[in-house]
């Protein structure tokens, strides 16, 4: 059965439903991009497929090999390490940036967003959780005021989906994670950008060995 496509243009529409099958694991990591099957499914010519997959490739999902085709990015544990290194530094960066730098009104901001993490917390809902985690660090980005960063980061932690797991659900790291997150967030709103630098990398840090 074809699936339809939105009105957003064509080869975004499909980059879009591949990286749903990638995320989802319907495509594998190492598994092999078969154009032919992807045009009869989706209803489309082989242009915008390839558009799309030049796209994916750009963010990293897709790897592309020579006289063999376009390739389902596999990560290892080497890998995974050096991209929570990099993210942990940037978003390290972003952390002493808001310190030092946001208003007030956006602090209250990043703490109403944190008082919804204790919510999702106390009532164990881990999708919930995991929803204002992300969007947590997403704001503090945002503050920073550095796309450029935003970009980079969002490009490695779309990599990391490759691996499917939420740290999240090992035991007591949902607990650890709600204590890191009200540290950095008081040394935010305490101006102290050097300490919060330093706590969102450790975060950072421990998600990673929470997820290895």
């Amino acid at each position: 059965m074809n699936q339809t496509l939105a009105s957003k243009p064509l080869y975004e529409e499909v980059a879009d439903l591949i990286r749903e099958k990638i995320f989802t694991h319907e495509l594998a990591p190492g598994s092999w991009i078969d154009e032919k099957s992807l045009t009869i499914q989706f209803g489309i010519s082989r242009t915008p497929l390839r558009e799309a997959i030049k796209v994916l490739a750009s963010e990293g999902l897709i790897t592309m090999k020579i006289r063999r085709g376009a390739y389902v990015t596999e990560v290892d544990i080497n890998e995974i390490a050096q991209i929570f290194h990099v993210i942990a530094l940037l978003e390290g960066n972003a952390c002493k940036e808001v310190a030092s730098s946001a208003t007030d009104q956006q602090l209250e901001f990043l703490d109403g967003i944190h008082l919804k993490l204790e919510k999702a917390a106390a009532d164990r809902d881990i999708d919930r959780f995991f929803e204002l985690n992300q969007e947590f660090h997403d704001k503090i980005q945002e503050i920073s005021g550095n796309r450029w960063m935003r970009k980079v980061i969002t490009d490695l932690r779309q990599v990391l989906k490759l691996q499917r797991r939420n740290s999240l659900t090992k035991l007591g790291r949902l607990e650890q994670s709600l204590q890191e997150h009200r540290q950095i967030l008081s040394a935010i709103i305490a101006r102290k950008g050097d300490i919060a630098q330093e706590l969102m990398i450790n975060h950072l840090q421990q998600g990673q060995v929470a997820a290895s």
